[in-house]
C-alpha cells in the first residue's frame, strides 16, 4: 500500500528533473531575447518613425472639429465617412471613447459615432506601415480595408435600427473660441512635430515596449510553429481564429503594439486568419471599452459594436487564410523587405531616444513658468477650481476633458494634468455640476472639488 509520504517523494522524483529541464532550456534561450528585441525594433523603427511624422502631419490637417462637420445628418453617407475619417487616424480604444462621444454631443449620428468607434483603433497611419514591415503587404493592405468595411457594416446596422431616436436629435452648438485666430505655418508644424514624436509616442510608447518585449520572450524561447504541433491540427483554421478572437476581447493592446505580437503568434504556428483576428480585436475590445461604449452609447450600441468587431475578425480571418500563409509571412519577418542594416540601427536607436524622451520627460520639466502663470490668472479671473478626473489614460482623454470643460459657460481656461488626474478651472462663474456632467458625459469620472476659491 503506498503512503501519502511514499506518493509525495514520487512526485519530487520527477517534478525536479522537469523543473531542471525548463530551467536550462531558459538558460539558454533567454540571451537571445534582447537581440530578437533589437532585430524587430530595427524591422519596424523606419516605418514607425515615418508613421509618426504623418500622424503629426494628420493632427493639424483634420481637427476633431473638421470630423464633426462631417459626421452630423442622417442617412448611410455620414456612416461612410465616420469610417473613412477614423482608418488613418493614430487613436486607440482608450483615446476613441471620448472623440466619439464628443461627436456625438456635437451633433454627429449615432451611427456614425459607431462606425467612427469601430474603424478608428483597428488602423493607424503608423501602425499600417509597421504592419508593412513585419506582416508584408497584402497585411497591410488587407486590414485598413477590413476596419473601414467593420466600421460602415456597424455604423449601418446602429443607424437603421435607431432612426427614431435620430429623428428626435439636433446638433448641439459648440460654443466659445468661434472668433479664434489661425495660427502660423511655423506654429502649426510645431504642433505637428509634437504630437508626432512627442504625444503619440508618450500614447503608445509602454504598450508598444511590452509588444516588443513579449514578441521577442515568444520568439527566443518558443519553437517555430510549437503551438500548431501542440495542438495537432485538432482546432483548424476557423478554430484557431476563433481563439485568438476570444483571446483578443478582453484584454488591451494598441494597434501598434499589437503587430510584433501578431507576428510572434505566426512564429508559434498560428495561422495568418487567426492573428488577424487578435490584431482585430485587442485594440478595438477590451473590458473598460465595452462598457464605456455601453454607457455612454446605450445597451443596443454596446451590442451590435461586440457583435461586428466579432463577426468581421471571423470572417476576415477566414478570407485572410484563404490568400495568405504564414511561412510567407516568417519570409517577409525575415527578409526585413530588405532594408539595409545601418538604416535598421540608426532608426532603432532614434526610436528608443524618442520613446524615452516621450516617455521620462514629462517628469523631468519643471513646473516653474505653469506656477507663475497661475499667479497671473489668478489676479485675472475672480473663480477657480480644481477637481480629480477619473478614467483618463492618454493625451487624447486628457484633451477630451479640457474641451468638455472649455464648452461650459463662465470657464475661460482650463488645464488638464493626465499624471495627476487633476482638471484646473478659471473663470468668471463655474457651475461644477454642469462641468461634472459634460465629463460624465464622455466616459470619464469626476470627484468633488479639491479647491474652490476666489482669486481676488
Amino acid at each position: 500500500m503506498q503512503t501519502w509520504g511514499s506518493s509525495c517523494g514520487s512526485a519530487a522524483s520527477w517534478r525536479r528533473p522537469v523543473l531542471d529541464g525548463i530551467a536550462k532550456y531558459l538558460m539558454e534561450k533567454l540571451p537571445r531575447v534582447p537581440g530578437d528585441f533589437w532585430g524587430v525594433l530595427g524591422e519596424m523603427s523606419p516605418y514607425l518613425l515615418f508613421g509618426f511624422f504623418v500622424a503629426g502631419l494628420l493632427s493639424i490637417l483634420i481637427s476633431q472639429k473638421a470630423v464633426e462637420r462631417h459626421l452630423g445628418g442622417k442617412g448611410i453617407w455620414p456612416v461612410v465617412k465616420a469610417a473613412a475619417f477614423g482608418v488613418p487616424l493614430p487613436l486607440c480604444s482608450c483615446g476613441v471613447i471620448p472623440v466619439a462621444a464628443s461627436l456625438r454631443q456635437h451633433g454627429a449620428s449615432r451611427g456614425a459615432t459607431t462606425a467612427f468607434l469601430i474603424s478608428t483603433p483597428q488602423t493607424g497611419v503608423d501602425s499600417i506601415l509597421v504592419t508593412f514591415s513585419l506582416l508584408g503587404g497584402v497585411f497591410a493592405i488587407f486590414r485598413p480595408i477590413a476596419a473601414l468595411i467593420s466600421g460602415i457594416l456597424g455604423g449601418t446596422l446602429v443607424a437603421v435600427t435607431d432612426v427614431q431616436g435620430e429623428q428626435e436629435r439636433g446638433a448641439k452648438p459648440q460654443a466659445g473660441n468661434q472668433g479664434e485666430t489661425r495660427p502660423s505655418i511655423l506654429i502649426r508644424m510645431r504642433e505637428a512635430w509634437v504630437y508626432g514624436f512627442v504625444t503619440l509616442p508618450r500614447d503608445i510608447g509602454k504598450a508598444l515596449l511590452l509588444g516588443l518585449v513579449v514578441a521577442a520572450l515568444i520568439s527566443a524561447t518558443v519553437q517555430p510553429g510549437a503551438l500548431a504541433e501542440a495542438l495537432g491540427g485538432t482546432l483548424g483554421s476557423f478554430g484557431m481564429i476563433l481563439l485568438m478572437m476570444l483571446v483578443g476581447i478582453p484584454i488591451y493592446v494598441c494597434a501598434t503594439a499589437s503587430v510584433p505580437i501578431a507576428a510572434a503568434l505566426i512564429h508559434m504556428g498560428v495561422s495568418p486568419g487567426a492573428a488577424f483576428a487578435f490584431l482585430v480585436t485587442g485594440p478595438a475590445t477590451n473590458a473598460a471599452t465595452i462598457s464605456t461604449v455601453w454607457k455612454v452609447m446605450g445597451r443596443r450600441t454596446a451590442v451590435l459594436y461586440l457583435a461586428t468587431m466579432a463577426a468581421s475578425a471571423i470572417a476576415g480571418g477566414l478570407l485572410l487564410d484563404r490568400f495568405v500563409k504564414g511561412s510567407d509571412i516568417m519570409h517577409v519577418h525575415e527578409m526585413g523587405w530588405m532594408m539595409p542594416e545601418i538604416v535598421k540601427t540608426v532608426a532603432a536607436a532614434a526610436m528608443l531616444a524618442v520613446l524615452g524622451y516621450a516617455l521620462v520627460g514629462p517628469y523631468l520639466r519643471r513646473p516653474a513658468k505653469a506656477a507663475e502663470s497661475q499667479e497671473e490668472q489668478d489676479m485675472k479671473e475672480p473663480c477657480q477650481l480644481t477637481f480629480q478626473v477619473t478614467g483618463m489614460t492618454c493625451s487624447h482623454c486628457a484633451g477630451s476633458v479640457r474641451r468638455a470643460i472649455l464648452e461650459c459657460p463662465g470657464v475661460r481656461s482650463a488645464e488638464v494634468d493626465l499624471q495627476r488626474g487633476l482638471a484646473s478651472v478659471r473663470g468668471e462663474t463655474l457651475d461644477f455640476a454642469r462641468m461634472r456632467q459634460a465629463i460624465e458625459g464622455i466616459g470619464y469620472g469626476v470627484r468633488e472639488p479639491a479647491r474652490k476659491e476666489s482669486g481676488r
